[in-house]
């Protein structure tokens, strides 16, 4: 993912991390145990499937 805000990256990685916690499947290989690192590793792998609509387009 590129072209996000800083605040847009933290909204992605919390709502990931939430859906990681609450049993969703890890969508790469990683050692991490914690949600909120496990989110930003996939993050930074570019395999998440968010979009980030702004505005009224």
């Amino acid at each position: 993912m590129t072209g996000e805000n800083r605040y847009e990256k933290a909204r992605i990685i919390g709502a990931r991390a939430l859906q990681v916690s609450y049993g969703a499947p890890v969508l790469i290989d990683t050692d991490q145990a914690e949600p909120t690192l496990i989110a930003a590793e996939e993050y930074d792998a570019g395999v998440l499937p968010f979009t980030v609509r702004r505005g009224s387009d």
